[in-house]
């Protein structure tokens, strides 16, 4: 990896007409704008079909697309929708925020009078889509057409036990009753990769390489538990004996309790991790570099009961190691990887970091603790290592600098030599910028000093999170041009460098 920048910016936030960001023209203008900025990373998070809650982290598939993602605008050229059909929807009033409830509404329903005009040119195209995606998509489409047949309510809920069990005879009872629905969501897969696999090649040829984001765990509510439930810890009905979750801590006397099913790990080996093979080489194939959450679970993962209501009572299991990198490792081309090593780091997790090579991340927002020494702090970094302003889960700088303890804003003035002349959120830029990690990588909203309403997500809460969406208007040729000279005088051109 040589010494590069980029920009986080998640699909959801970009700009547009239509309720959500998308991978229409605005997703192919901010490529032009990181150009223009010198930058050669676009980080995005999941781009998964979201579940209640609206998190990208807890999605319906490993290997699916986000609908909502799908270019509206792009289905009206093509004469699939029209524009006075997509105007009439009702996706709110708010730019500057997501209402997904009338998402879920509006959404789907459009989409269905596109798929029902469909040519036969079209439906060649599904018919090889379909079968090339079939080790995924087959089991994912089927899944929200019953799930859809059920009313939505979670797997575990759903009212018929045989097909909630996959038995052979329910299985091919549903697919012929539900063929319709089925096809319809092989349709939206198709147009979600057909447009996301031209925004990569058009980012690609910007020289802009596209970072993705695999969560660790799959909700127990998705098509890959129902699909594999013997990979992951459950019991005779399959329904999860243990979920997974985070410690107590000094942040929380109850841990965090994720709720997602763990893996059986030994199920895992006995197929030499076929499953997290398909997994991470689908992910390769979307994205350049491959960001891998809760990295530090590979090496040992807090499991609770699932009958618990907090994560008090769970224990530390080791989990897959080495082993399960190694085969990750083995595939053709091997993916490019950086590991998530937030959280509680133990010698183990470290050495796990080490063996695989792989780098690891420093944020600059947890550096400057007035209390003790951080490790987050830039003189202890290494090169092979990311450096990001923050992450989804931080606020942004600006809400940092008015929520931080007086003495940690202190510690930053002064170990970052911070004025107003320059401007806060700059100063800790620099720092990132001119730190020795090969890869430097900021939330947009940072480069823009946006505050609190700019967050992404506040973990461990519900509501509010994930709508945040930019202001096309705020990505100026002077923003463009004042990161494309921060970006050359710290000697991070990168790929982009002529």
């Amino acid at each position: 990896m040589q010494r590069a920048s980029g920009i986080l910016m998640p699909v959801f936030s970009l700009p547009s007409p239509y309720g959500i960001g998308s991978l229409g023209a605005e997703a192919y203008s901010f490529a032009d704008f990181l150009s223009a900025a010198a930058q050669s990373y676009w980080q995005v998070l999941p781009i998964g079909p979201t579940s209640y809650g609206d998190s990208p982290y807890q999605s319906f598939s490993s290997f699916a697309g986000n609908p909502y993602f799908i270019d509206l605008t792009a289905l009206e050229q093509s004469g699939l929708l029209k524009l006075a059909e997509i105007e009439a929807c009702d996706f709110g009033l708010d730019n500057t925020r997501i209402d997904y409830c009338k998402l879920y509404k509006n959404r789907l329903p459009l989409l269905e009078k596109a798929y029902n005009r469909i040519n036969f040119r079209l439906k060649k195209e599904l018919a090889e889509f379909k079968e090339v995606n079939s080790f995924w998509l087959d089991d994912y489409a089927l899944f929200m057409a019953v799930k859809e047949n059920f009313g939505m309510v979670a797997l575990s809920e759903w009212p018929d036990e045989a097909i909630r069990l996959r038995q052979p005879e329910a299985l091919a009872v549903y697919r012929k009753a539900l063929a319709d629905r089925v096809d319809f969501h092989c349709f939206l897969q198709m147009l979600f990769f057909q447009q996301f696999a031209a925004l990569k090649n058009y980012c690609n040829k910007q020289g802009i390489r596209l970072v993705g984001d695999l969560p660790i765990y799959v909700p127990a509510d998705s098509a890959d538990f129902w699909a594999s439930p013997q990979l992951f810890q459950v019991d005779k009905d399959y329904k999860p004996t243990y979920i997974s979750g985070c410690p107590p801590d000094s942040f929380s006397d109850d841990g965090q309790l994720w709720g997602t099913p763990v893996y059986d790990w030994p199920a895992h080996k006995n197929d030499h991790y076929a499953w997290w093979r398909l997994r991470v080489k689908a992910q390769a194939e979307l994205f350049d570099v491959i960001r891998i959450d809760h990295f530090r679970g590979l090496e040992s993962y807090w499991r609770v009961p699932a009958e618990e209501e907090t994560a008090r009572n769970g224990e530390w299991v080791k989990g897959p190691g080495l082993e399960l990198i190694r085969a990750l490792q083995s595939l053709t081309p091997a993916p490019k990887i950086i590991a998530e090593d937030l959280g509680f780091l133990t010698t183990e997790v470290r050495e796990l970091l080490h063996q695989t090579g792989y780098p690891g991340m420093k944020v600059l927002q947890f550096a400057f603790n007035s209390r003790e020494c951080s490790d987050y702090l830039p003189h202890f970094y290494n090169t092979n290592s990311v450096c990001y302003t923050g992450t989804h889960d931080n606020t942004t700088v600006a809400a940092w600098f008015d929520e931080a303890a007086e003495a940690d804003k202190k510690l930053a003035v002064e170990y970052l030599g911070l004025s107003d002349i320059e401007g806060y959120n700059w100063g800790l830029l620099r720092g990132g910028l001119s730190s020795v990690s090969k890869l430097f990588i900021a939330p947009l909203a940072d480069y823009l000093n946006l505050g609190l309403k700019a967050r992404i997500n506040i973990p461990g809460t519900t509501g509010g999170n994930w709508t945040w969406r930019l202001d096309k208007n705020l990505l100026t040729k002077e923003l463009a041009d004042k990161i494309s000279r921060m970006t050359y005088v710290f000697g991070r051109e990168g790929c982009k460098k002529k």
